[in-house]
């Protein structure tokens, strides 16, 4: 059985403005993952996925490059327990 994991992540540098949040949502989706992600008002983007660990993994990876007009300056992760809480992965307004 697979690991099941959770990770809060902030992501900075260019990150809104550049379809970031809608990006990341197809990456989290093709990978299988649950959860969401927001635009912040400080600039960064905020996003919880939950899953199997290695597909939590793929998407903290994807974010270090993100979409091709945005410029990733650093992705702080925040591993916490899963709680399978999420049936699909959204955007939040």
């Amino acid at each position: 059985m697979e690991e099941k994991a959770r990770a809060h992540l902030i992501v900075s540098g260019r990150v809104q403005g550049v379809c970031f949040r809608a990006e990341t949502q197809k990456a989290a989706t093709i990978f299988g993952l649950h959860g969401w992600v927001r635009n912040k008002r400080d600039g960064t983007v905020e996003a919880i996925a939950e899953g199997a660990k290695k597909d939590v993994i793929s998407l903290i990876n994807w974010c270090k490059t993100g979409p091709p007009l945005s410029w990733v300056e650093k992705v702080d992760v925040n591993w916490q327990d899963y709680h399978g809480e999420f049936s699909e992965f959204g955007i939040n307004y």
